[in-house]
């Protein structure tokens, strides 16, 4: 028999060269969490205990390392929101869309940054994955506040405005989960329908656009 570091997988690479890349992303998530994504690529390779060219062999581009990195934490985003439009109960899914995008948020904290960073606004295959989950979350709103569960004046800059404040606790007290849940149930509180008592300022320009909830390629930062 052959040496087993040589068998190549169903994916097509070695098992030695499995094990490199998944040592690459680990140590790419641990790093962007510590120093954002601007860090040098070196310090991934060094972290990840391997040289700098086998680093660039296996992603030639800081936007392909980042983009694999991170692709089970987008690929978690996109299956909630589906979920969450599956449900019948509207403001269930709702809620468990918010609380999963949150622990993620919680859980690898350069997800945001690096999703903000990696995956902007572009054409093609991305814009379209957007556009749908921008279509699907307005419809889960929708379905939310017509079962008088979602407040009437919720606009989708509130849920923007809410990932925002959460990213900057668990930013500030990465360690603090009871600190992380208490917020995130204040936030979903402050979304119910019975908590509506008088007129909001006007929202926020901000968008969804913003918010990792689809997955898709991307263009941009090498």
């Amino acid at each position: 028999m052959g040496d087993s570091s040589r068998i190549a997988g169903q994916d097509g690479l070695r098992a030695d060269a499995r094990r490199n890349r998944q040592r690459i992303l680990a140590a790419a998530r641990s790093v962007f969490a510590e120093h954002g994504i601007d860090a040098p690529m070196a310090t991934v390779a060094r972290r990840a205990g391997v040289g700098v060219a086998t680093l660039y062999r296996r992603f030639p581009t800081r936007d392909a390392l980042v983009r694999a990195a991170f692709a089970q934490q987008m690929d978690t985003c996109a299956r909630a929101l589906t979920e969450a439009l599956a449900d019948p109960d509207p403001w269930r899914g709702f809620q468990r869309l918010v609380e999963t995008v949150c622990a993620l948020q919680r859980e690898e904290r350069g997800f945001p940054a690096a999703f903000a960073a990696a995956f902007p606004d572009s054409t093609g295959e991305h814009a379209r994955a957007r556009e749908r989950a921008e279509r699907d979350f307005m419809t889960l709103v929708r379905r939310a506040q017509a079962a008088g569960a979602l407040r009437p004046d919720f606009h989708p800059s509130d849920l923007v405005v809410a990932l925002l404040s959460h990213c900057g606790l668990v930013t500030a007290l990465p360690g603090d989960r009871a600190a992380s849940r208490r917020l995130v149930a204040y936030l979903l509180q402050s979304f119910r329908a019975e908590a509506a008592h008088g007129a909001l300022p006007a929202p926020s320009a901000l968008s969804l656009r913003s918010l990792p909830l689809a997955a898709g390629g991307s263009t941009g930062h090498a």
